[in-house]
C-alpha cells in the first residue's frame, strides 16, 4: 500500500473505534463482533498486564482508559521529573498524557499529538473533566510534529509508531523537538523477521499494530539513524496473550511482540 493510503486507513479505523466505544457507552450495548478489530475498551486487568498499577488505573476516569490501545506503560519507565516538558506521540484518549502530567506537576507540561480528530476531541473533553491544566492536545501527523525545535525533555509513545509508514521520519522529528540530554521511551510492536507483503498490504492488520511492525533490529537502527544514542530494550515479551490490544502472536511464521525502548539525545 502507498503511504497516504496507509494513513487514511489507519485514521479511519481509529476514528471508527472512537465512534463504536462512544455508541456503546450511550446504549450500553456490546461493541464487539467477530469483524470489529480493536473495538472494545481494555479492562482494568488488561491495563494491569500492560504495566499500569492499580493506583494509576483507579485514578483515571473510564473515558480516559477506554480508548487505550497500547502495548506497555512507557510512563512507568520514563523517570519523569517535576517541571519537565513531555511529548506523547499518538496520545489517543490521553491515558499516558494524564499520568505523565501528574508526575511533572503544575510546573511541567505534557503535549499529546494525534492525527485523529475524534481522539483529540475525546482527550480534550477528558482534560476538561479532570481539570488538567498542564496538558494540551495537538492534531497532527507524527511525521510532521507541530512542536518547536529542542523544546521537550522526554518523548513517550505507546504502540503508535508502528502505524506510521515512515518510522525513520517519526524518530527524526522526535529528535528534532527534544532538548539536548533528553530521553525517549517508546513501547511498540516489532517482529523477529520481515513480514510477508500480504500482511504489510492488509489495512486491517496495519490498524491492528501488526502490518506496519518492523523487525526488531531494523526498528532499533531507525532510532539510531535519527541521532539517538544508548538505544536499549528495557522490556520485551508476549505478555498479552489472546487479546486484541497489543496483537502479540505469530503471523505466517513471523513473531510479533512488544518492546519498550529507551534512547537519549546527546
Amino acid at each position: 500500500m502507498k503511504e497516504e493510503k496507509i494513513k487514511e486507513k489507519v485514521k479511519q479505523a481509529y476514528s471508527q473505534r472512537v465512534e463504536r466505544i462512544e455508541k456503546t457507552r450511550s446504549t450500553a450495548s456490546s461493541c464487539c463482533s467477530p469483524s470489529a478489530s480493536q473495538c472494545c475498551p481494555p479492562s482494568a486487568q488488561m491495563l494491569n498486564k500492560l504495566g499500569y498499577s492499580a493506583e494509576e488505573i483507579n485514578s483515571l476516569p473510564e473515558t480516559v482508559m477506554e480508548l487505550s490501545a497500547g502495548c506497555g506503560n512507557p510512563t512507568g519507565l520514563a523517570e519523569l521529573k517535576t517541571g519537565e516538558t513531555v511529548l506523547d506521540l499518538g496520545s489517543g484518549g490521553g491515558i499516558d498524557v494524564f499520568l505523565a502530567a501528574r508526575k511533572v506537576g503544575e510546573s511541567g507540561r505534557v503535549i499529546g499529538v494525534d492525527f485523529s480528530e475524534k481522539s483529540i476531541a475525546v482527550a480534550e473533553r477528558n482534560a476538561e473533566k479532570m481539570k488538567a491544566k498542564n496538558v494540551e492536545f495537538r492534531l497532527s501527523d507524527l511525521e510532521n510534529l507541530p512542536v518547536e525545535n529542542e523544546s521537550v525533555d522526554k518523548v513517550i509513545s505507546n504502540c503508535v509508531i508502528n502505524l506510521a509508514p515512515d518510522k525513520e521520519k517519526v524518530f527524526k522529528e522526535a529528535y528534532r523537538v527534544m532538548k539536548s540530554g533528553g530521553r525517549m521511551i517508546v513501547s511498540d510492536m516489532v517482529t523477529d523477521k520481515k513480514l510477508p507483503q500480504s500482511i504489510r498490504n492488509n489495512p486491517v492488520l496495519w490498524s491492528s499494530c501488526i502490518g506496519g511492525a518492523l523487525p526488531e533490529q531494523e526498528y532499533l537502527e531507525a532510532i539510531e539513524k535519527a541521532g539517538f544514542q544508548d538505544v536499549k530494550i528495557a522490556e520485551k515479551g508476549m505478555s498479552i496473550e489472546g487479546e486484541c490490544h497489543g496483537c502479540e502472536g505469530e503471523f505466517q511464521g513471523v513473531k510479533v511482540y512488544h518492546v519498550i525502548v529507551k534512547a537519549h539525545k546527546p
